[in-house]
């Protein structure tokens, strides 16, 4: 009886250890924590510790894991976003147009707020209000169809920013539950939602998070609209700032959070959602667009996941407008790319089983690493 009392003992110090690891936990939920333990130890002694312990140390677990506090520091440099979104896409200037105008705009009122600040002497406070300011933007919504460069603009406008990038995938959700959390009472699958989990995932407060695809929610109108009202406070600046995750029942600042939307069409969603949205329409790329996101993007990137070097698989200028159309016309460069990643898997063999050192794609040759026979060519 004795060795039970001490494990018991020990295992809520270990729990207390992982709070006071964790100081920058709110104050009101620190006591609500506090208050957990409290009802454990009083439990122990009734005999009806056991049943108890484990949900209280997974919400423990989930309440330290929490970036309390922790964010990256905001870039607000036009020339450094340009040059990062011109690095990751190529073409799409009316929308890179549409991006650099909005961080402009962040910028002087980033500027006037420090001046006010130091004006007022309070400079520590406004710069605290300072950090994650882009997110206080119109939340933008990328529209168009698949492969034309919708995810790559985020990520690069993540990397712009220096925030944390995270993708929420929302076609197909099936239960808002995914995005609101699990209560914890009556359910043994309780968890955080998909929102808390990407903070936690990306270890800041001030992540980029990406919504995608947020018009293939399920056409089930109960669950639509739930998704949609959910949405609307997470993305509503006036809401989110008290974001309550179900499981946590405790609220969240996610007023530093940078959310982006992604839609192939805006029929599937909400009229007051879309009222709170920026569309920003991304175009088809014609022939000439595509050859140069094969050369100067997709190559690298397929010769670095397949191991390969410059000189190990190359192109010949002229076979790239007999390689950029599989299947017909294609707006995206999805197909593209898995056109380009099964070419090189096919020379990465030639080059492993020593029948080459190195292979140069012609117009002579193309049909051996992309034969017609398997339906690629219309």
């Amino acid at each position: 009886m004795q060795n039970t009392q001490l494990d018991v003992g020990l295992e809520i110090q270990n729990l207390i250890k992982k709070l006071d690891a964790a100081p920058a936990i709110p104050k009101t939920l620190r006591e609500k924590v506090d208050g957990m333990i409290m009802r454990l130890v009083k439990m122990s002694q009734n005999g009806n510790y056991s049943q108890e312990f484990e949900p209280v140390s997974e919400y423990i677990e989930w309440v330290c894991r929490i970036p309390w506090g922790a964010s990256t520091q905001e870039n607000l440099d036009i020339q450094n976003a340009k040059a990062t979104l011109d690095k990751y896409n190529y073409g799409l200037e009316p929308v890179k147009s549409r991006i650099l105008e909005y961080l402009a705009v962040l910028k002087l009122n980033s500027n006037r707020a420090q001046s006010t600040a130091a004006q007022s002497g309070d400079v520590s406070v406004e710069m605290s209000r300072l950090q994650g300011n882009s997110s206080h933007s119109p939340i933008l919504c990328f529209v168009g169809i698949q492969g034309v460069g919708k995810t790559s603009m985020a990520k690069a406008i993540a990397q712009a920013l220096n925030r944390k990038f995270m993708r929420i995938a929302l076609g197909g959700l099936g239960n808002v539950t995914e995005i609101r959390g699990i209560t914890r009472t009556g359910s043994v699958n309780a968890e955080p939602g998909q929102i808390i989990k990407s903070l936690i995932r990306t270890q800041s407060m001030n992540p980029l998070i990406l919504l995608d695809e947020v018009d293939k929610v399920s056409a089930d109108t109960g669950l639509r609209s739930d998704v949609m009202a959910a949405l609307l406070e997470i993305l509503d600046p006036e809401q989110n700032s008290t974001f309550m995750d179900k499981y946590l029942d405790f609220p969240v600042d996610l007023s530093q959070v940078m959310f982006i939307t992604t839609a192939n069409n805006l029929g599937g969603i909400s009229a007051a959602l879309l009222d709170r949205l920026e569309v920003i329409r991304f175009g088809s790329y014609n022939d000439n667009d595509k050859i140069q996101i094969a050369k100067n993007y997709l190559l690298p990137k397929v010769r670095e996941a397949t191991g390969m070097t410059e000189e190990q698989l190359s192109f010949e200028d002229d076979v790239w407008s007999l390689v950029i159309r599989p299947l017909g016309f294609d707006a995206g460069v999805r197909q593209l790319e898995r056109t380009l990643t099964e070419l090189a898997r096919k020379v990465a063999l030639k080059i492993v089983q020593g029948t080459a050192q190195s292979i140069r794609i012609t117009k002579d040759n193309f049909r051996e690493f992309i034969p017609e026979d398997i339906g690629i060519y219309s």
